[in-house]
Parts: C-alpha cells; structure tokens; sequence
C-alpha cells in the first residue's frame, strides 16, 4: 500500500465524522506508514519504467546492472528513438522521419496526425529560415491536399502559412509555432508514438502517482489537519497546521 492509498483510506473514515477537523498527529502519521508494506521490486519496476519511458539509456542500462531490474523492451530500441527525439527537438524533421520509418514505417502510415505534425513542422522550420518560396511550395504540395481532406489539418495549415505574412512574428498572432515548445510538442508526439508502438505506455507511472498524491492531500485538506508533503523532492513530512 502506498501513501497514496493511506490518504484515500483515511478519506473514508473521516467522511463519516463530524464537520470538524480531525487533527492527526506527525507521529499517528508516520507509525501508519511503517506500517505499509511496498515491495522494492515494485519501487525498481516503478523508477526503470521512468528511465525507459523517458529515454535514459545510460541509467537504465546501469540500474539494470545494479538492481537485476530487467526493463520491458530492448533499451537498445531507447537509443533510436532518443535520435528521433533530438532530430525533431534541432529542427531536422526529415532527418526524423527518416529515422522513423526505419525504425518501423507503420508508425507513420497508420498516424495521419502524427505525419501531418511531422510536415507541418518541416514547414515551420522553412519558415524559421526565410524560405520563402520553398515553404509556400511545400505547403502546397504536401500539406494543402492533406488538409483538404481533414478541416483540423487545414485549420492548422492556414494558421502556420500565416506566419508568413508577417515580417516581424513577435506581432504574429500565431508567432508561438516558431517557439522551441512548438518543436518539443512535436518530439513529444513522436516519442509517444514509438513507445506505443513498442506496447510500452507513452507516459511514465512515476509523474501520474505524484498527481494523483497532490489530488488525494488536497481532498484530505477539507477533512482534516494532517502531515502534509509539500516539496516533492524531498518527501519531507510537515507538521499539521491546527
């Protein structure tokens, strides 16, 4: 059982008390968690998923080798797709692509929206150069059939092309897409794709149990004054606020 489960729990059994506030103590707090049993071969498969999912070959190689954790796909495949993440991440979408479709060509042919975004960021990084002429071309020619079969595409089209009516894109309204969140989102998309691809989940668990921790203390905060985490760095337990 984790902390998480421990705060859920006490959910429960104070929703049926008063209205008032039960204060649980620092030291009431700490003996229910030494009470909790959490298996370290599940925190290992917990920490390996975070290094697999988020592409830390050299970690993962080296926690593999530490704790005798075997992660769930071969980590050589993490290198590949780390090259397709940074390609993106530089601005050399065909260089990705191309890394893509060597790693595995249904990824793209079964994700329109994946290779519209690839495109579309191809596009943006034309732009990005001053080529004109060759952007407009591109767009033409790749994106604007594509977006006539789909309004979302075309939607997105028309907003990036219109970067180009602007010499000075700080007064663009669209000017974000040159921002290097535009690529991230990107990369983002593409390393999700591959992981899922790959049967692995595109998001690590590690993140989602933190949020799911900030949830359960906030609904707790209502019921009762408790041993709060507040920086999750350190996973320092504060005394309750009475």
């Amino acid at each position: 059982m984790s902390l998480f489960w421990i705060v859920i729990r006490h959910l429960a059994e104070i929703e049926a008390m008063a209205t008032s506030k039960k204060v649980i103590t620092k030291e009431e707090w700490e003996k229910k968690l030494k009470d909790v049993k959490i298996r370290k071969e599940d925190m290992n498969k917990l920490v390996m998923n975070f290094l697999v999912t988020e592409g830390y070959v050299d970690a993962a190689e080296k926690f593999r080798l530490e704790s005798g954790t075997e992660p769930d796909i071969d980590l050589a495949t993490i290198t590949d797709r780390m090259a397709v993440k940074k390609a993106v991440q530089s601005g050399n979408v065909e260089d990705a692509i191309e890394k893509v479709n060597d790693l595995n060509p249904e990824i793209l042919d079964t994700n329109p929206q994946l290779f519209f975004h690839l495109q579309q960021q191809r596009l943006i990084e034309l732009i990005r150069n001053g080529k004109v002429e060759e952007a407009l071309e591109f767009a033409q020619e790749e994106l604007a059939p594509r977006g006539e079969e789909n309004q979302s595409f075309l939607e997105e089209l028309e907003k990036t092309v219109a970067l180009l009516a602007f010499e000075d894109v700080s007064n663009c309204p669209v000017g974000e897409l040159l921002d290097i969140s535009q690529r991230l989102k990107t990369a983002s998309e593409v390393n999700a794709a591959i992981l899922t691809s790959q049967s692995h989940e595109k998001d690590p668990k590690l993140p989602s149990l933190l949020k799911m921790l900030i949830w359960a203390q906030n609904q707790l905060d209502e019921k009762a004054a408790y041993p709060r985490i507040n920086d999750l760095s350190t996973a320092k337990l504060e005394d309750p606020a009475v």
